[in-house]
């Protein structure tokens, strides 16, 4: 037993703490977590799907945890400004792992839907909750899961009933705040009923020069004629840890668009598992990554093909700086009967200096015989005779590998259907291979 005995004990002694402070749909199943992470424990490289980040060395350092739900003093709302310039979006916060609910949007939603607290949701509607809360996350596969199922007192809702289209984007700000190194345990549950529409945005930002560590869990249910658009940024510190597990799962005819981009961060492994239920679905998934000094991001996918007639297309591109690591495993599986499948998987990879690292690995595992799927993976540096060519005609060396770079890492950004935050990731993305501070502009947090 080695990092995870010190997540046991508090889980043992804290028990009854965390459950008061939390709803009954959200503790029904945290003793079946805690089980289930004491017999699993921290994955090790050993296990496939971890093979390229040491979980248990991430979660050895002794953090913090608000299990008391004592209040952050702070009102994002003045003090925060990550707003994406000409897009109309409805602003929630989550401070490090609590909904915000002090002061809410002035924007109204249709009726029927929420962006709320889940342990609130859970409190006033537990049949909600319960239908979905902890059902394609399962404790049993995945450690980190567990842990976070065991742990998280609240998180975000977001529903949307049936044919219920949104206009306005859903923007999610998640900030950590703290005065000591702090572990945070956010949960998100996104449920899109028949025929709802939505796009959904969040931002992840550090407001305190702490370590910070956090796990993520997100549940995505799209339903039968839905679509769901989410969009994942991170901009945090070379202090920060985060471990993000989405799980979606499609229903007939479903759209599900899943866009992951990390700007800056300490170490970053993100993995999605993604279902198709229903025929004639159809997801995309992109990642953009840029990373230098020592920085880590470990991408980790699996498409689940368990009916025909289903589209999937994955688009992943890193490029890697200085003694940045990179990583990155994509497993698309076609079940048995899952005919006329179609799937593409590319992942694509830029190694700016000889002492950057990446690591990819994509797969396919088909038990069909009348499907179109393809794969493929390429490591690079930049190209010497392009360097050459655009110094001959007058343009520095550093501006030469900034616009190839650019035009690289591009071509994910481009996928991204919301124009306005398309063209805000194309400046932010510019300031980064600058070298540029990204802290926001406005933002009273990090001053």
């Amino acid at each position: 037993m080695g990092s995870e005995k010190q997540y046991i004990d508090l889980y043992k002694e804290a028990r009854q703490m965390i459950i008061g402070h939390s709803a009954a749909a959200m503790n029904a199943v945290r003793d079946k977590a805690f089980e289930n992470f004491q017999r699993q424990g921290f994955p090790s490289r050993k296990v496939e799907r971890y093979k390229y980040t040491d979980m248990q060395a991430l979660f050895e350092p002794n953090y913090g945890l608000n299990l008391n739900r004592l209040e952050i003093p702070t009102d994002p709302y003045e003090a925060f400004r990550c707003d994406v310039p000409n897009l109309s979006t409805s602003l929630y916060f989550v401070v490090n792992d609590a909904f915000y609910s002090k002061v809410l949007p002035k924007s109204h939603l249709p009726e029927g839907v929420m962006v709320d607290s889940l342990s609130h949701v859970a409190s006033e509607n537990p049949s909600l909750i319960a239908k979905y809360y902890a059902k394609i996350a399962k404790t049993e596969e995945d450690a980190v899961t567990a842990l976070n199922t065991m742990l998280a007192q609240d998180g975000l809702l977001i529903y949307v009933p049936k044919n219920v289209k949104l206009d306005r984007c859903i923007q999610v700000i998640n900030i950590l705040r703290a005065d000591v190194d702090m572990m945070v345990n956010r949960r998100v549950l996104l449920i899109l009923e028949q025929g709802a529409e939505a796009k959904v945005l969040f931002c992840d930002h550090t407001a305190d020069d702490r370590n910070f560590l956090a796990t993520q869990v997100i549940e995505a249910y799209v339903g039968e004629n839905a679509s769901l658009d989410l969009y994942s940024l991170e901009e945090t510190h070379a202090k920060n840890t985060r471990v993000s597990n989405v799980y979606a799962e499609q229903e007939t005819n479903s759209r599900f668009n899943h866009n992951v981009i990390t700007l800056h961060n300490g170490i970053t492994r993100n993995k999605l598992d993604l279902i198709f239920k229903g025929e004639g679905s159809e997801c995309w998934a992109n990642g953009c990554v840029i990373a230098d000094k020592s920085q880590h991001v470990d991408n980790n996918t699996l498409i689940d093909h368990q009916v025909g007639h289903c589209t999937s297309h994955e688009l992943y591109k890193y490029v890697l700086d200085d003694k940045a690591v990179g990583a990155f495993a994509g497993r698309v599986l076609v079940r048995h009967g899952a005919q006329k499948t179609s799937s593409n998987e590319v992942n694509q990879n830029l190694c700016a200096t000889k002492e950057s690292r990446m690591f990819t690995q994509p797969m396919l595992e088909i038990y069909a015989d009348d499907v179109k799927c393809s794969h493929g993976s390429t490591v690079g540096q930049l190209n010497d005779a392009a360097l050459f060519y655009m110094q001959q005609r007058g343009i520095s060396v550093k501006e030469a590998k900034f616009l190839l770079e650019f035009a690289f890492i591009n071509a994910v950004i481009d996928q991204i259907k919301l124009e306005p935050l398309r063209d805000r990731l194309h400046y932010l993305v510019e300031k980064r291979f600058r070298g540029e501070l990204n802290k926001c502009e406005g933002c009273k947090l990090c001053k």
